[in-house]
């Protein structure tokens, strides 16, 4: 259920959550305390991961004694879901895409968090404040932005280069092959941009029937040169190695593959979906206060903004902005590489994911169903 801020409030069956942590014993928070348990963190990999051990998981411990163990996935509810309905719940905290942490929130498969239990700005705000409209659900808070926009190889186009959303669909203007995610998130908001829809009424076309034609009548015409993409790493390397002329991509992965790997990249934020995501705590963990501990630090302003000095995501709280510097490895100004700076949102559209809960299952299909056509 939707609040008047857009944040979720608590359904009343599941009221009782919120102080579920109250039954967790002194006995059970001294062990994680000295780190005979440590808490398993559920990651996305790669350079992000890397960035999240630096500025959140290493940090934590070094301040709590409680180890985090690290595993990663490629996003989604299943596990989760098998998880908590089988009560094997092995998994303690996740980092979920949005609309999967809002879904998930609403069908219990999180743990209710008080958004006043959040740590207030370094100035006092209330986190509730603090955070951008929309950002926190019942669970939680959200994290970093960070934007799915498309990046070509220069060393691919020695002439003419792409700058707009429509070339990425210009096979005739930029000829080559394409790397989109196989999922339908951000690709039919792509192509309806790419037909002339503007961002403000995206959504609004997309709830129709013929919106949603209209979606997968642009991708039909680059079907045929798409190379689908499951991990955030793949485009990087496809790009690097030239097996297409151009992919969607996670912002941090290219940035990191610009600024670290010295890789000839460029990110066209023409068109650029950006989104957020969230830390959640799995429902019924048996590590509870644990992972509260870890959700709180995690949710502190110092510790948003620090992952904002390995990779070029930004923070979801207002008063993270003023912390982020340059670069801890390279000393690169980070703030023209973040998805949210000013020169970057020309043409960005937000994603909306009480829009995507309601409608992820039935575009999934159809989804699946046209790629196998």
């Amino acid at each position: 259920m939707m609040g008047n801020r857009g944040e979720w409030t608590v359904p009343p069956r599941r009221q009782k959550n919120i102080f579920s942590a109250l039954l967790v014993t002194t006995l059970g928070v001294w062990s994680a305390g000295c780190g005979t348990e440590g808490i398993t963190v559920v990651s996305w990999g790669g350079s992000y991961e890397a960035a999240a051990r630096k500025a959140i998981f290493e940090p934590f411990t070094a301040e709590t004694g409680i180890e985090v163990h690290v595993e990663s996935f490629n996003g989604g509810l299943a596990q989760i879901r098998a998880q908590v309905e089988t009560g094997n719940v092995h998994w303690d905290v996740v980092d979920l895409e949005f609309g999967d942490a809002v879904k998930g929130c609403d069908e219990g498969l999180l743990e209710v968090i008080d958004i006043d239990e959040l740590p207030p700005a370094p100035d006092g705000t209330p986190a509730r404040d603090d955070y951008f409209e929309g950002t926190y659900t019942d669970c939680g808070g959200g994290l970093v932005y960070y934007s799915t926009a498309y990046a070509y190889n220069r060393e691919s186009f020695p002439g003419e280069r792409p700058s707009t959303l429509e070339d990425f669909f210009d096979l005739a203007k930029f000829p080559g092959r394409r790397g989109m995610r196989r999922v339908p998130l951000v690709n039919l908001e792509m192509a309806l941009m790419a037909d002339g829809v503007p961002t403000e009424e995206v959504y609004a076309v997309l709830d129709t029937p013929d919106g949603v034609d209209r979606a997968f009548r642009k991708l039909d015409t680059i079907k045929s040169e798409v190379v689908w993409w499951e991990a955030g790493a793949q485009p990087p390397q496809m790009l690097a190695d030239q097996e297409v002329a151009m992919s969607t991509a996670y912002n941090g992965r290219i940035f990191n593959a610009q600024i670290l790997e010295g890789q000839p990249f460029t990110i066209v934020w023409d068109g650029q979906v950006l989104d957020y995501g969230q830390t959640a705590i799995v429902a019924g963990t048996p590590r509870l206060e644990a992972a509260r501990q870890f959700l709180i630090f995690a949710s502190r302003v110092d510790s948003i903004a620090a992952i904002g000095r390995y990779i070029a995501y930004s923070p979801t709280r207002r008063s993270g902005m003023s912390l982020i510097g340059t670069h801890a490895e390279t000393g690169v100004d980070m703030r023209p590489h973040m998805p949210s700076a000013p020169e970057n949102l020309t043409r960005a559209l937000r994603n909306d994911p009480v829009w995507w809960t309601n409608h992820a299952e039935e575009l999934t299909e159809r989804f699946s169903a046209w790629l196998a056509r």
